[in-house]
């Protein structure tokens, strides 16, 4: 008989021995410092609880700055510095009190909450108002025609008014573009620019026309740009009720236009009764603040056609402007 080979042993299997044994080392905490074990590396133990050797705020640490670094520790220099300061914002103070002059600046804002109430209405409803001359009285030096503030005399012109109409007007033109839908960071500058470029261009009309008709006056430039921001009282009204009246369409419509004609024709009056003192000077009547001059009859109808013409040409061109921006 044939026999079938036997699969049942077979040969032992040898597993591959290594040669080269490696061995792992073990992770082991370090050992907790001592006071006697030295320090080492650049940034010291970092289990050490006390401040490192080499730390910038250490007793014995070197300076980092080199020889500059110990500078304002030494009271010479330090009082070199305060100096240097002080003479530094006194000619920054000099330069600026040659444009901008502050001491007269603050006469501006001497207002009251009587004031500014009194203010607003005669803006708005100068049809009765009398007298419009502002009232006088000695200086501080002893100076006679000195003008009183604006807090005692409601015919003297102030900046708060104005500068506060001015910021109304661009909150107010902002969150109407808001509630339309309509608003874009960009409309801030744009409504801003817009209002202080009318401004810009209303003084230098006016200061050309004083150069021309040779008319003076000591506070003269910061009384025109009082004047020239009271405009907006009557444009942040127009452009409320408009808005209002007119269901969200603007100031267009008989209601805008009635309303717009309304604020510009009491912002007219308004300015040709205050800005008299000031365009024409001759009417001031011994005033010793304003200086007197002999003018001819043509000059003063000169004066009187541009100050006209200020008052209502140039007025009604930047209130709709402004209206509609």
């Amino acid at each position: 008989m044939q026999q079938h080979p036997n699969y049942g042993h077979s040969p032992p299997l040898h597993h591959p021995v290594p040669q080269h044994v490696s061995t792992v080392p073990q992770l082991r905490s370090p050992p907790l410092p001592s006071s006697s074990q030295p320090q080492s590396g650049a940034y010291g133990n970092p289990y050490q609880q006390g401040t490192p050797a080499n730390a910038p705020n250490a007793p014995n640490a070197p300076n980092v700055f080199g020889a500059y670094g110990n500078f304002m520790n030494d009271p010479m220099a330090a009082q070199f510095v305060g100096q240097v300061g002080q003479n530094a914002f006194k000619h920054v103070e000099q330069n600026v009190n040659r444009w901008v002059n502050f001491s007269a600046l603050k006469h501006y804002f001497n207002v009251s909450n009587k004031y500014v109430v009194n203010k607003l209405f005669l803006v708005l409803f100068p049809w009765r108002h009398k007298p419009w001359s502002r009232r006088q009285t000695v200086g501080p030096n002893g100076q006679e025609g000195w003008f009183l503030p604006p807090r005692d005399d409601i015919n003297s012109p102030d900046m708060y008014i104005p500068v506060m109409a001015l910021v109304t007007y661009i909150l107010l033109s902002t969150l109407i573009a808001g509630l339309r839908g309509q608003f874009q960071p960009e409309l801030l500058g744009y409504t801003a620019s817009t209002a202080g470029v009318v401004v810009i261009l209303e003084i230098l009309l006016l200061k050309l026309g004083c150069y021309f008709l040779s008319i003076s006056n000591e506070s003269q430039l910061l009384d025109l740009v009082a004047y020239s921001g009271y405009k907006f009282v009557g444009i942040i009204v127009t452009v409320t009720i408009a808005e209002l009246m007119n269901g969200g369409k603007g100031t267009g419509g008989w209601i805008g236009w009635s309303v717009f004609l309304y604020a510009f024709l009491a912002n007219s009056l308004f300015l040709m009764r205050s800005l008299r003192y000031v365009l024409l000077p001759e009417s001031a009547g011994g005033n010793a603040h304003v200086p007197m001059q002999t003018d001819t009859r043509t000059k003063r109808n000169q004066r009187t056609q541009f100050l006209f013409a200020y008052s209502y040409l140039i007025q009604f061109l930047f209130m709709w402007i402004l209206s509609r921006a």
